[in-house]
């Protein structure tokens, strides 16, 4: 388990949606610099941000060095610069939130290379940000997928295997990224099979971890809905046959990991417990 694991300082994907990435947006950016100009700290931000997801965990000078070969006072130079954006600043009695403030960044242990120095990664949310803001080309999506392969087990843990049985439909979370799909209703009318029931559980099983989460879990979270999403079709499905079609697509892919499908079926148990629990409440009101 990532050492973050004991200092996450952002909530489950609800608060996601309703607070990091709105405030990473306003304060960060909301397109990519390499898209539309930006304020300078704003690019600044971007590029650690794209440092981290590429490279995976570094230290400052870690980060520094990525862009800056052996130019040691250079290296030196951006270093500071890197750590007041990870941590932010006081200038005249007013604090700037740096990334670690907002959730974007977590601290992952030490390395030892230049004595003790903290390891900095993306948080899952900072993933999330950057996958909604950075326009990563899929190949760039591939490579952060292989550095945060232990953040996100049983999605990017799993993604060459993945890529191999359902192509581009990996790249999916760009949607949750960008905060479609976290409002279920919109799934209501999408497929007849009970997708809107799911997302509604997942969100309720997290519901009181707004505030606060173990990483494990929202990557949990974020899994669920991902492969509760590929049962979505990419097309627009106007025929029962092709609603079958994707269901026969979606179980070939877990008869093929053992792993992957126990995990998520003891999931669907849950949801299949919860609304037996709701359905025989609403039966036995006259009992009541």
């Amino acid at each position: 388990m990532p050492n973050s694991e004991l200092v996450t300082t952002y909530g489950n994907l609800s608060a996601y949606k309703l607070y990091t990435r709105p405030t990473a947006r306003r304060l960060f950016g909301s397109y990519s610099y390499r898209r539309r100009t930006s304020s300078k700290h704003q690019e600044n931000v971007q590029r650690l941000l794209e440092i981290l997801a590429l490279n995976g965990p570094l230290t400052t000078w870690g980060m520094a060095k990525t862009h800056l070969s052996n130019n040691t006072g250079a290296i030196r130079t951006k270093e500071k610069e890197y750590r007041r954006l990870l941590v932010g600043r006081k200038d005249r009695g007013k604090k700037t939130m740096g990334v670690i403030d907002v959730g974007l960044v977590v601290r992952d242990g030490k390395s030892h290379l230049r004595g003790p120095s903290d390891l900095y990664r993306l948080s899952l949310h900072g993933l999330l940000y950057c996958f909604d803001v950075l326009d990563f080309t899929d190949k760039q999506f591939d490579t952060i997928a292989s550095k945060y392969s232990n953040v996100l087990p049983y999605v990017f843990g799993k993604w060459q295997f993945l890529k191999s049985m359902i192509g581009n439909e990996v790249y999916r979370l760009r949607f949750l990224a960008s905060g479609l799909f976290l409002d279920n209703v919109q799934v209501t009318k999408a497929s007849k099979f009970p997708i809107y029931e799911i997302l509604t559980f997942i969100s309720i099983k997290y519901q009181s971890n707004f505030e606060s989460i173990r990483e494990g879990d929202l990557a949990d979270q974020i899994s669920y809905w991902f492969y509760t999403h590929l049962l979505l079709p990419s097309k627009p499905v106007l025929e029962t046959k092709e609603t079958h079609l994707e269901i026969r697509k979606w179980k070939k892919l877990f008869n093929a990991d053992d792993e992957l499908k126990k995990w998520y079926y003891d999931f669907l148990n849950e949801v299949i417990m919860f609304y037996e629990d709701r359905f025989r409440l609403i039966k036995n009101l006259d009992n009541l």
